[in-house]
């Protein structure tokens, strides 16, 4: 539940950001009548969403016997390097939002409505297609989908992306990121080991050493503080050696780059803020109705 919970939370999130974004801007420059378009390209990016979750699940789940475990261990490595492509991504856009800005002055000053229905569809069904891998991979991990937890996380994203939208500075988006973010790290390491030890069932990988050492009579995997770390970080308390150098080696790539990309010097900060301060009274100015005729 909290695996899934945390996917949906975090994916939902992104998506629902950039359509505030949207929203937000289109009304700042009184641009109003556009709004029917991003919702349209929202509507349709949930609609195909759904299309690819069932595509997916109808043809890519019929695997039994040792190509079941191999297609289990190489869709947790799938949905790992997703997770962590997605994560360095977003922590590099330090100017995410004044790009989308631009992006979408530029759609509507070459009256392009097409581009930003299609903007609102990409960030949608962007998300959508990761958030099908990834609780598919977290299914593999836990032994089943806890609707429950999704439900709890889309909500709970999408009140955050409404206070976001109503301009509450005291929600501080960053910061979340950045927490989730080192969480999400953790998951992806745990999908990493759990895809090892798949791939060692499947007799695709060999086990080497099979127990490295046994936490079972600490915390046993199957008691519910077990469960509850093996759905968020893939906690196994017998795991083979080959488990353990994967966990662990991709922890320090993954925190690593973390700590890199997030040693971003002060001044360009201050550089990116003034460059904003300087462009949105600009952009409101050229988007007003009344410079349009």
């Amino acid at each position: 539940m909290f695996s899934n919970m945390l996917i949906t939370f975090r994916e939902t999130l992104e998506a629902a950001l950039v359509i505030s974004v949207m929203l937000a801007f289109l009304n700042r420059t009184r641009q109003q009548t556009y709004k029917r378009y991003v919702w349209w390209g929202v509507l349709a990016g949930i609609l195909a969403s759904f299309g690819f979750a069932f595509v997916f699940n109808a043809y890519l789940g019929g695997f039994s016997g040792r190509g079941e475990g191999i297609f289990e261990g190489l869709m947790m490595f799938l949905a790992a390097a997703l997770l962590t492509f997605m994560i360095f991504w977003m922590m590099k856009q330090q100017q995410i939002v004044s790009k989308l800005e631009g992006r979408i002055a530029r759609e509507i000053e070459e009256s392009h409505v097409f581009g930003l229905f299609l903007l609102a569809l990409t960030a949608v069904l962007r998300e959508g297609v990761e958030t099908v891998i990834f609780l598919k991979a977290a299914t593999f991990l836990t032994g089943g989908f806890h609707a429950w937890g999704a439900f709890i996380g889309i909500g709970g994203a999408i009140m955050i992306a409404a206070l976001f939208f109503l301009e509450i500075r005291r929600v501080q988006i960053k910061r979340f990121f950045q927490i989730t973010s080192l969480i999400l790290i953790l998951f992806a390491a745990g999908l990493v080991a759990h895809g090892i030890h798949e791939l060692q069932e499947a007799r695709f990988l060999p086990i080497m050493v099979e127990h490295l050492y046994d936490m079972n009579w600490i915390i046993n995997e199957k008691g519910f503080l077990g469960e509850m770390l093996k759905s968020l970080f893939g906690y196994n308390g017998n795991p083979s050696l080959l488990e353990v150098v994967g966990y662990l080696g991709y922890l320090t790539f993954a925190l690593g780059s973390f700590l890199r990309i997030r040693k971003v010097r002060p001044e360009q900060k201050i550089n990116a803020q003034e460059d904003r301060a300087k462009s949105a009274p600009m952009m409101t100015e050229k988007m007003a109705p009344s410079d349009r005729g």
